[in-house]
């Protein structure tokens, strides 16, 4: 009964330390591991001791017994990733070693104190890296009143196994070093010397917020906007609740197809009474409900091989959507398939190869895949009423009518004051995270390395990151803050009197669970003033922990 990993896989890692055998790879000292799609047990090598499924943050591991009908192709694709060994032994060993924790050297004056910029996983995973070691304090600021970053408003509704990660964000927060800054925008309530005067470093944890944006004439019509907006609107991140969202057309077209055009296309077709037991917004819920969409085309300029989206993803979209190619395009996925050598690839356009038609008749909402159109203009006089494409490497135009236009071409990281900047990489220049040029700075996740990798892969990222702060803390290079601990609470109470603690975020937390009732993980707040209101039902803290804050 070997265990299986499936399509909820974030890659965190937790499950190759966990495993006695050294039987999942990649692993994160590995070269495959920042680009692999997911993680994958041998199962001539498991011993079904399911320490596997313990390590997982996200549910994502289960005995090949227990799957459902829609992972079972996951049994043939964690096999597939080993090598056929015609009757010899898997190669077993003992536990995979552990990267070591950076050691913090005891030192005269306050102990090693660092700022955290941002609260999604690579903000957690820096903390929970810096907490193992004792005396350590960790300070994460949040602009929104609610952490977790992208796991909360970026993870689609429908895809509530992802989000069981943020159970391991709940515990690193408990921590007695770790304290949270909520609804505190560092750059407009604390400026970056701010946050250098009361730590020693400020690590920065802000992903890739922009989106690419596609230049062509019409992109600034009403109708249209990106996946990435579309999926916040969707989750219900406050910045988005009043986004235009028109569902009144038979037709939506996302440009571009990797795995978020997949799951914008994958709610826009999905029956909404599904999705009413999930943690999608009200808002949006109500318009799927009144949705004329019956068809959403994902369109990519290049052909099948060279696809965006995942195999999990595609696997996971096939097995719970209607999905179609038109006679075309099942001709280009014939053709790369007799040309293609690539294992993975080849597992890719072999599912494809399956799809169904588009030329049968519609009976329900479906997802069309559509390939090698190149956007050239976007139509409409007041609003979208079409986009027009060239058949990519010909002169040929194929014009689609749609309500909706949405782009999904990748993100950009925003320039952070008082840092450097790569505009063409969109990333602070960094060497393994130590920010180049900025004393006591460093950053983690999409910032640091770009738009690249999964939930998890921030875990390996930002452990490289502190490694190199904890190394500079030790070599005395960062300067020992100027004031404590609560100076800091003070200042940011001065600037931000509607800061949210960890407390507050609680109310917050046990306020949606309990709106969500019976039926649904919870019901979001959607507004910045209904979280602060929710915020405020915290209990006060005693006289004795305000006394114990003051002494920091």
């Amino acid at each position: 009964m070997p265990h299986v990993i499936t399509q909820s896989c974030c890659s965190d890692g937790s499950c190759v330390y966990a495993c006695p055998v050294n039987c999942i790879h990649p692993s994160p000292d590995e070269p495959g591991f920042a680009t692999a799609e997911m993680l994958y047990i041998d199962p001539d090598a498991c011993v079904d001791c399911g320490a596997c499924v313990s390590a997982c943050p996200v549910g994502a591991i289960a005995a090949d017994t227990r799957l459902t009908d829609k992972q079972l192709p996951f049994i043939e694709l964690n096999a597939a990733f080993y090598p056929k060994r015609e009757g010899k032994l898997p190669p077993t060993s003992k536990l995979a070693p552990v990267i070591a924790a950076p050691k913090v050297d005891a030192r005269g004056g306050a102990p090693l104190t660092v700022a955290i910029v941002g609260s999604g996983p690579a903000a957690m995973y820096a903390a929970d890296e810096l907490l193992t070691q004792r005396g350590v304090r960790v300070n994460v600021f949040e602009k929104l009143p609610t952490p977790y970053g992208l796991v909360r408003a970026g993870v689609a509704p429908d895809h509530q196994s992802t989000k069981r990660v943020t159970r391991l964000f709940d515990v690193i927060a408990k921590h007695a070093g770790f304290k949270f800054f909520l609804n505190v925008e560092v750059g407009k309530h604390l400026s970056h010397a701010d946050l250098l005067e009361h730590h020693h470093a400020v690590l920065y944890a802000v992903g890739a917020p922009n989106d690419r944006r596609l230049a062509i004439d019409g992109m600034d019509l009403p109708g249209t906007g990106t996946a990435t907006e579309m999926v916040a609107w969707i989750n219900g991140h406050p910045e988005f609740t009043d986004l235009p969202v028109d569902l009144s057309h038979e037709r939506v077209v996302i440009v571009g197809n990797g795995n978020v055009a997949f799951d914008v296309a994958r709610i826009l077709t999905t029956d909404p009474d599904t999705l009413a037991r999930t943690d999608i917004s009200d808002h949006a819920l109500a318009a799927l409900r009144t949705s004329k969409v019956s068809e959403v085309v994902i369109a990519a300029r290049r052909g099948p091989a060279e696809s965006a989206f995942t195999l999990p993803e595609l696997i996971g979209l096939t097995a719970s959507c209607d999905v179609v190619l038109d006679e075309a395009d099942h001709q280009l996925v014939v053709a790369d398939l007799a040309r293609t050598t690539d294992p993975l690839t080849r597992n890719k356009l072999e599912i494809l190869a399956k799809l169904g038609h588009a030329s049968a008749p519609l009976t329900k909402p479906r997802i069309r895949l559509a390939y090698r159109l190149t956007p050239q203009r976007v139509l409409g006089e007041d609003r979208v009423t079409g986009i027009e494409f060239g058949v990519t490497g010909t002169d040929d135009v194929r014009t689609l009518d749609a309500g909706l236009v949405l782009t999904s071409i990748g993100y950009r990281g925003k320039a952070i004051a008082d840092l450097p900047f790569d505009d063409d990489a969109a990333v602070v220049p960094n060497d393994a995270g130590r920010v180049r040029d900025a004393a006591g700075a460093y950053v983690a996740g999409w910032i640091k390395r770009g738009p690249t990798g999964f939930i998890g892969t921030n875990k390996s990222c930002a452990a490289q990151t502190v490694r190199q702060l904890v190394d500079d803390f030790n070599a005395g290079v960062l300067t020992d803050p100027v004031h404590k601990q609560s100076a800091l609470e003070k200042l940011v109470r001065t600037r931000q009197p509607a800061m949210v603690d960890a407390a507050g975020w609680q109310a917050i937390d046990a306020a949606e669970i309990a709106r969500g009732g019976e039926d649904r993980p919870r019901d979001k707040f959607t507004s910045v003033d209904e979280m602060i209101a929710a915020a405020a039902t915290a209990p006060k803290p005693t006289m004795r922990q305000r006394v114990l804050a003051g002494l920091r």
